[in-house]
């Protein structure tokens, strides 16, 4: 990872972190180098990480497991308390199946925060990794997702949608959504 590729990292992290709150259990889908999971760990219980490019370990408070998300069902119903995203959802081939997993894992009042990056950072990229600027982390990947498709997505999985914001001028998104309280 280069330079500029770690700084964009922290400025994610840095956009999602105040939206995960004290005590929570959670799960960060593409956890890559633990870096959200090490920032989060004073406010939070336990973590789980998942990632297709990382060995398992684990240690007291987090476990991190080598995957994909959501091929399989890893996890009980009403596991987490939260679960992030960070530069994620443009790599995944059906998100109305993540998008179902996650309500089904989030406890009632759970939190699902995500960063998708606008279409356009693609040709961005393309020219920093031309000039060796970036790394660029699996581009190839990219399924051409539409970030105005999040919304709607996850809503219809049963999510209720609390925040958008953009950030990194305007070609990165930050989405925070929740799954309803069951009421008496």
């Amino acid at each position: 990872m280069k330079a500029l590729d770690r700084f964009l990292q922290k400025w994610r992290i840095r956009v999602a972190l105040p939206f995960i709150r004290q005590g929570d259990r959670l799960l960060d889908i593409g956890c890559y180098d633990r870096s959200l999971i090490d920032r989060a760990l004073p406010r939070i219980s336990s973590a789980v990480g998942i990632d297709s490019e990382i060995v398992a370990s684990r240690d007291d408070r987090v476990e991190i497991l080598q995957g994909s998300f959501p091929t399989a069902q890893l996890f009980e119903e009403d596991s987490f308390d939260c679960i992030t995203m960070l530069a994620v959802l443009e790599h995944v081939e059906e998100p109305a199946a993540l998008a179902a997993e996650c309500q089904r894992i989030l406890v009632p009042g759970g939190r699902l925060i995500l960063t998708v990056p606008h279409p356009a950072v693609d040709l961005v990229l393309d020219a920093l990794m031309f000039f060796r600027l970036a790394d660029g982390m699996s581009t190839e990947e990219h399924h051409g997702f539409d970030v105005g498709q999040t919304r709607p997505i996850f809503e219809e999985a049963g999510l209720e949608f609390l925040r958008e914001r953009c950030f990194q001028l305007g070609l990165n998104r930050l989405f925070v959504f929740e799954k309803p309280t069951v009421d008496g």
